[in-house]
């Protein structure tokens, strides 16, 4: 689309998002990206499930266009609860490091 005017923040209770729980925001990274083939693309939505249900913020901004047209842009950040979940699913009982964790490419 020509005319792109930037993102810009939103206050979720302005959006369809305003209600959303964790499992909420599961579901519908899920039901967006669930369906898109390649095992990278699986590794990134499983992680970006990992981060949600562990407490990592959800990032909402709206892209906008001269004709009107919006989409709303989400991403997670990370968050001390993810972090030491990834760590702790990493010690496994060989040691520190026993298992891998790939974030996966976004789709």
């Amino acid at each position: 689309m020509e005319g792109y005017l930037g993102q810009f923040p939103v206050d979720l209770k302005d959006t369809p998002f305003a209600r959303f729980t964790s499992a909420d925001w599961a579901l519908h990274f899920i039901e967006r990206y669930g369906g898109i083939d390649g095992s990278h693309h699986k590794q990134w939505l499983i992680d970006q499930i990992a981060r949600i249900l562990n407490g990592a913020p959800v990032h909402v901004v709206e892209a906008r266009w001269e004709g009107g047209e919006t989409e709303y842009r989400i991403s997670v950040g990370t968050c001390d609860g993810y972090t030491t979940w990834i760590k702790e699913m990493k010690d496994g009982e060989d040691g520190p490091e026993t298992y891998d964790w790939e974030e996966g490419i976004a789709p």
